[in-house]
């Protein structure tokens, strides 16, 4: 155990009001709206990593609100007002975001997101195509206009069907600007963050929680969890980690593909940064190997997103892969978020189903809600 000094223990775990586990988007928002909601009370955020683990740093930076066939498929597993519901939460998640941080720190740009179709998949392709207006129907309450629209191709991508759906209200972010900024934000209001600091038990004892870490034990008013794909390992709750693995090129000299992309039901993405193609996903090949909260990559996926990557978006445009990564997002059978009281002074937001980037922001500040109530 960490032998903290009198200085250590009274400036960083006396009189401790909050202590939420996790300093990605989720716990850093929370952590933002309880200063908002208390400005004299200490809180204090804990993060396992160096970095925020999970996904906040390791995402696309898609500012996103589901692809066309995403949305179809949520159809068949959850109601439409369900569906409604989840697609306004990632648009006011984002657009709080946006007002958080500003534009022009997380270099947001609106150039509008893209769904392909493979050329063998063109039974499904007809289907979404058919379904189009429907979808447009169902979400024109929030963005008061046509959301999908039919395109051709511009971008010389091969393999494909010749129409692909276009989304104008789609856009991209720095994500590791934006993280930066978020934590600055935080510092700056006095809130503590603690790295390298894993939660290994907490115990609940009348009006305060016991908080084990791997170095130290400390008492808090209230613990709140906000892991997401890591949340298992600390509380019941129905969320499975997901492991995305993502590559990107080294830059393309006069590279003409500009905006967010989707393919096979979202389970490929790919964008442009910094005149190169950023390219992840490829779970649905080896969903069981990618239930994983162990980072690193597998060699079946990587060749995947390499192959698809020259057969498809940069067919005729030679390219180098740079760096490769992988991110753990929670998901689970449902989309809606797990945010709840877990016990009298115990609560969580988990459960963002690879949509932390839109619904981070909404889901810190509707955690932060709950704990005051």
């Amino acid at each position: 155990m960490l032998n903290l000094s009198y200085w250590e223990q009274q400036s960083w775990f006396s009189n401790l009001q909050f202590t939420i586990v996790g300093s990605g988007i989720v716990g850093l928002s929370c952590a933002l709206q309880l200063k908002k909601l208390y400005p004299k009370a200490n809180i204090l955020i804990l993060e396992r990593g160096r970095l925020p683990q999970g996904a906040s740093t390791k995402n696309a930076g898609f500012a996103c609100f589901g692809s066309l066939s995403e949305i179809l498929s949520d159809l068949k597993s959850h109601s439409p007002e369900e569906v409604l519901e989840l697609v306004k939460q990632r648009y006011d998640g984002l657009k709080l975001l946006r007002e958080t941080l500003g534009d022009k720190t997380i270099e947001f740009k609106n150039l509008g997101g893209y769904e392909l179709f493979t050329e063998q998949d063109s039974y499904f392709y007809k289907e979404c195509i058919a379904q189009r207006e429907t979808i447009n129907t169902l979400l024109k309450p929030i963005f008061n206009t046509e959301v999908f629209q039919l395109k051709t191709n511009p971008f010389q991508f091969k393999n494909i069907q010749d129409q692909l759906v276009f989304n104008p209200f789609e856009g991209q972010i720095h994500t590791g600007k934006m993280m930066e900024a978020l934590l600055r934000k935080v510092q700056s209001k006095g809130i503590k963050i603690l790295n390298s600091t894993s939660v290994s038990t907490f115990e609940e004892y009348g009006n305060y929680v016991e908080v084990k870490t791997d170095e130290l034990v400390f008492k808090t008013s209230k613990l709140i969890i906000a892991t997401n794909g890591f949340a298992s390992q600390l509380i019941q709750a129905q969320v499975k980690p997901a492991r995305a693995q993502v590559i990107i090129t080294k830059p393309i000299k006069n590279l003409h593909i500009k905006g967010t992309f989707h393919l096979d039901r979202g389970y490929y993405y790919f964008r442009n940064i910094d005149n190169r193609i950023l390219l992840g996903g490829g779970r649905q090949l080896d969903f069981k190997t990618e239930e994983t909260t162990e980072f690193g990559t597998t060699s079946k996926v990587q060749k995947a997103l390499r192959d698809l990557l020259k057969e498809v978006v940069l067919p005729n445009t030679p390219h180098d892969i740079e760096y490769s990564w992988s991110g753990i997002m929670g998901v689970g059978q449902q989309k809606k978020s797990i945010v709840k009281q877990i016990s009298n002074n115990v609560f969580c937001g988990v459960r963002l189903g690879g949509m932390g980037v839109a619904i981070g922001s909404i889901i810190g500040k509707s955690l932060a809600e709950i704990v005051k109530n």
